[in-house]
């Protein structure tokens, strides 16, 4: 399963000539391309998919969903473990 995952932004910087981000989901971290979603910025909350920003969503919104995939058992299989 592929799913778009909810992220928070808490850093930006350019690599390679793209934007860039690193998201925490919910204590996961992992770097996404902003290049479709340019106006994010940090502090805010995008969805998360194969790499890629695809949008932005409300604080509450993204909680809520990353408190479903936990229950679902789903954010450790998009994710994957946390990086030590």
């Amino acid at each position: 399963m592929c799913l778009g995952v909810p992220g928070k932004i808490v850093e930006t910087y350019k690599k390679d000539g793209l934007h860039m981000a690193k998201v925490d989901f919910g204590g996961i971290f992992r770097e996404a391309c902003l290049d479709y979603v340019p106006e994010a910025k940090v502090g805010e909350y995008c969805i998360i998919h194969v790499g890629f920003a695809i949008s932005l969503l409300s604080e509450s919104e993204a909680l809520e969903t990353l408190e479903l995939l936990r229950q679902i058992g789903a954010i450790e299989e998009e994710l994957g473990p946390e990086l030590t």
